[in-house]
């Protein structure tokens, strides 16, 4: 398996692979559990999407999400997310591994209902990777933001042996909350559709807002649901080959800076 590899390409028509990339593609895909298509849309068409496809706020589901890194982002460079999330009636924390190898993944990781694998897929490449997530309460996640709860004591034994071999060499002293970013989520059904999308939009603390579209199916429909995704944002006026900016690596990156100005504001009183 080559799930530790991370390609630049158009999985999404299969005329535009080589055979080596086909071949990879298809090898990854029988081991995941499900493939999220994903597209970020650019600032200069975000009111035009939302316009097409009619998505409106009143009945989006709010979101918070807080990650854990190091503040030169140790964890993201070591292919590590760690994030918790709360909304309204529910809150849950994750660790996930992108890329990941799945022969690394300890065999009774893989027997738990809450341990994910996938393939995210977005008009700049394909990537593997694993996830495994915890229900906690809001007010637990909340802590992670106000210092009231130990950061790596909140995820649990499972999850720390996951994250592991991926941390050996880190000093997990440096770990600081960064966050809460606010996200509204809006799932709807378009017309001409024969399946959900899901609408993210990310209020960053620079005032910019990141809009991403998304969508699961399983792997055997994955080129299908794809096909008939581009087609349907295509003739909503979405424009498939602008430039996708990673949404947490955007966010990170934003909370760092933000996170530094705090530090810097403090230091100066």
């Amino acid at each position: 398996m080559s799930q530790g590899t991370e390609r630049v390409t158009d999985p999404t028509a299969r005329a535009g692979l080589d055979p080596a990339q086909l071949a990879e593609l298809l090898t990854i895909l029988p081991d995941m559990d499900s493939v999220e298509l994903k597209l970020a849309v650019d600032d200069a068409q975000r009111r035009s999407v939302i316009a097409a496809l009619g998505l409106d706020p009143v009945g989006a589901q709010i979101r918070e999400i807080v990650f854990v890194d190091t503040l030169d982002l140790d964890l993201l460079a070591a292919g590590v997310i760690l994030r918790g999330r709360r909304s309204i009636d529910r809150a849950d924390v994750v660790v996930k591994l992108r890329p990941v190898d799945l022969r690394t993944v300890p065999e009774h990781i893989h027997g738990l209902k809450r341990f994910k694998v996938e393939v995210d897929v977005s008009p700049q490449g394909f990537s593997a990777s694993c996830s495994l997530r915890a229900k906690v309460s809001g007010d637990q996640v909340q802590a992670l933001v106000t210092g009231g709860h130990s950061i790596t004591d909140l995820f649990d034994a499972h999850q720390q042996e996951l994250l592991r071999p991926r941390v050996a060499d880190l000093d997990l002293s440096r770990l600081v909350p960064l966050g809460p970013v606010p996200v509204l989520k809006r799932v709807i059904e378009p017309k001409g559709l024969g399946h959900r999308l899901v609408a993210e939009m990310w209020f960053l603390p620079d005032g910019r807002r990141a809009l991403e579209l998304s969508t699961r199916c399983t792997p055997a429909e994955a080129f299908m649901v794809a096909a008939e995704t581009k087609a349907f944002l295509g003739t909503n006026g979405v424009d498939l080959a602008a430039p996708q900016a990673p949404k947490t690596r955007t966010a990170l990156d934003a909370l760092v800076a933000d996170h530094r100005a705090g530090d810097a504001a403090a230091a100066g009183q």
